[in-house]
């Protein structure tokens, strides 16, 4: 399958260009950028065709599919056209920055018949799978509480790209880049909330904010808290699910998950990682299966990023609206 890169504006597009260059089946067929001096830097160390003209990339009928990694902001332009060309789109998260904007590019992607999957890489994790089996289980009772954290040093150690401070191109900082993973966790363990609150903190004094938390309040009188920050150099990452009848643990400090149901605490055994999600998408265009799973989860992500922004902006709780 031939494919088209469609920016390096993300620090992992690197990354899926990686993955595309060994995987079996696909090949980088042509790379373009809304900076052009990168794209062009980028096509000529991949030694593949860059193209000036995003149309014309999309009108080539040789390519198949398009990794999509530029600017938040440019998500839904990018992927409604790209949809409307008949490509397959691997995106990177978050899908787009409000739920209006995600519902236009699930419908582009419905109408044309193409697959879109999106990054969402920590669902695919053993360690997630481990968690969400002990809370099927029923072992740790009904679930009281978790706490999902994953924070970096890239905005003290200064090794995220200045762009990533860009409020308009990015549409927010540590929440929307690094903070999508313990929002969407969250959301696999506990469900859709009722009420979301969030606090950003803006250590490094940039336009966005460096570090944040958000908590999602359930009807049954369960909660849940996402943390993430730029500014924090050995925060390992970490999971807590808290019930009833008992607690699990992961991370804290090692890759482990330990368990408490009884008298002591117990190591849980950890499945192997599912493929990655690129290798994911290429196998769910290769063998026609849908993505329903994955898309309902990205969107339930811009709805809940939708709602922290507007809860930090207005200093209030924001109700979250059933679908």
């Amino acid at each position: 399958m031939k494919i088209g890169m469609i920016s390096f504006w993300h620090v992992h597009a690197k990354d899926y260009a990686e993955e595309a260059r060994i995987h079996p089946d696909v090949e980088i067929a042509a790379i373009w950028d809304e900076n052009e001096e990168r794209g062009r830097k980028e096509a000529q160390i991949r030694e593949v065709e860059y193209i000036s003209d995003l149309e014309d990339l999309l009108n080539r009928k040789e390519i198949e599919g398009v990794v999509v990694s530029s600017p938040t902001n440019r998500h839904k332009e990018v992927m409604v056209q790209a949809a409307q060309a008949g490509k397959h789109i691997f995106t990177e998260k978050v899908l787009a920055s409000t739920e209006e904007e995600a519902i236009l590019i699930l419908n582009a992607v419905k109408e044309a018949g193409v697959k879109l999957f999106v990054s969402l890489p920590r669902v695919y994790d053993g360690y997630t799978e481990a968690v969400q089996n002990l809370i099927e289980s029923g072992e740790l009772g009904e679930l009281t509480q978790t706490r999902v954290r994953l924070a970096h040093n890239g905005a003290i150690a200064d090794w995220l790209p200045n762009h990533f401070y860009n409020k308009e191109e990015c549409q927010g900082g540590a929440l929307i880049d690094l903070g999508c993973h313990p929002v969407y966790l969250t959301r696999l363990f506990l469900g859709m909330p009722e009420r979301v609150t969030a606090q950003f903190g803006y250590l490094t004094k940039k336009d966005v904010e460096d570090q944040a938390i958000v908590t999602f309040g359930y009807r049954n009188g369960s909660y849940g808290i996402a943390e993430t920050g730029f500014v924090t150099t050995h925060s390992p990452f970490t999971i807590e699910i808290h019930g009833t009848k008992g607690s699990a643990i992961y991370g804290i400090p090692d890759k482990k998950l330990i368990k408490k149901v009884s008298e002591k605490w117990e190591e849980v055994m950890i499945p192997t990682d599912k493929p990655s999600p690129f290798s994911q998408w290429v196998d769910h265009i290769q063998t026609d299966k849908g993505t329903d799973e994955n898309l309902a989860l990205a969107l339930d992500l811009t709805v809940l990023m939708e709602a922290a922004y507007q809860a930090e902006k207005t200093k209030s709780e924001v109700v979250i609206n059933p679908r």
